[in-house]
């Protein structure tokens, strides 16, 4: 069992990005040997290059962050509210929403502000809560200007506002900095990103850029992709006093066609290369489907990766530095001999390196 309090870093916060490297693969790398986590190399995600080889095979997810924040008023008392749009429901013409308001009942009607803070087109009415799979999330109603299910991409498109995670803005409050959402609606994505579905962003691909990845590809780096939309249970904490006590969250993902192929003949060893997921979305795709025989077109995972879990899918990892107490943390250092403790000591190091932390933080490579 891994305690939770063996995740626990102290972390300034002058170290939590608020903004991302300018260009983004400017960002800086911390480099760790699984073999040997004792030696560490520091250097920047545009050196990548000369750290992977080829007929490796870097896997990205592709998913495209929705700009799922609103703002909105309801219809009976006028009152404020905001939310966060989380996925289609079940039922056609429902959304999955949390919903920020003083008071929140079944039937009440809520009417999305545009981006100009008037009110737009769509209402939704809230009918129930989800339930124990998004604790505190509703099932709502779906208007739009004709009165018919509105579409989630293209009315977000319109009113919605990018999902920055709640420390980011906390952060930017706290230095009196803008929230400049039409910034971060480019920065909080990746070159690559095709699906949109994710509340929040794949943040280990936002280091990639058009030139770095053509550098790549001429050096014979191969690349595959998998869709995961993130949830935003990619943030929880672990409050329970062990992670593997922790409620996992569920997150919907697929693999791209032929990719099962060209990752276990790398695992196997019939194709040269390793098999490096570009972040623990990535990671959790793939570790999701090594344990199926098939590929079914999407799958709601719930795996939790601790230390002690036996990679199938994956030689190492490139990622960012995490918060304390989470799932993410947890499976960063089962790649490690040493688990957490290797896995502080890297933070303790980062820290004293005053790496950047978080979503638009650096990041770290490991590799075999």
């Amino acid at each position: 069992m891994l305690r939770t309090d063996e995740l626990d870093y102290h972390l300034p916060e002058d170290l939590i990005a608020v903004r991302p490297a300018e260009p983004r693969d400017s960002a800086r790398l911390m480099v760790v040997r699984r073999s040997d986590p004792a030696i560490v190399e520091h250097r920047t995600v545009r050196d990548l290059p000369e750290l992977l080889d080829a007929h490796d095979l870097l896997v990205f997810n592709r998913s495209r962050v929705l700009p799922a924040r609103f703002f909105a008023v309801r219809e009976d008392t006028g009152g404020k509210a905001e939310g966060l749009y989380l996925r289609d429901g079940d039922e056609p013409g429902t959304w999955e929403v949390m919903v920020k308001a003083r008071r929140k009942s079944e039937g009440a009607v809520i009417r999305l502000l545009d981006r100009h803070g008037k009110p737009g087109p769509i209402r939704l009415t809230l009918l129930r809560r989800v339930g124990d799979r998004e604790p505190g999330a509703w099932v709502a109603s779906v208007e739009g200007r004709t009165g018919e299910p509105a579409d989630a991409s293209q009315a977000l498109t319109e009113l919605g506002f990018t999902p920055l995670p709640p420390y980011i803005v906390a952060a930017r409050k706290r230095l009196g900095l803008d929230i400049a959402d039409e910034q971060d609606r480019a920065a909080y994505q990746t070159v690559y990103a095709a699906e949109a579905g994710s509340v929040a962003a794949p943040t280990a691909g936002l280091h990639f850029t058009p030139g770095l990845l053509d550098r790549l590809e001429q050096l014979g780096v191969e690349r595959g992709e998998v869709v995961l939309h993130v949830g935003t249970g990619t943030f929880k904490p672990v409050e329970a006093e062990t992670v593997e006590a922790h409620q996992m969250h569920s997150e919907r993902c697929a693999l791209t066609p032929g990719l099962r192929e060209r990752v276990e003949s790398r695992m196997a060893g019939r194709t040269p290369g390793r098999v490096i997921p570009v972040g623990t979305t990535s990671a959790r795709t793939l570790e999701s489907f090594a344990k199926l025989d098939r590929d079914p077109d999407w799958l709601e995972t719930e795996i939790l990766i601790t230390p002690g879990h036996e990679w199938r899918w994956a030689h190492g990892l490139l990622t960012n530095f995490h918060l304390p107490r989470s799932t993410l943390m947890a499976m960063v250092a089962s790649l490690l001999p040493g688990g957490a403790i290797d896995l502080r000591r890297l933070y303790e190091l980062a820290v004293a390196e005053r790496y950047r932390f978080y979503s638009y933080g650096d990041a770290m490579l490991l590799l075999p």
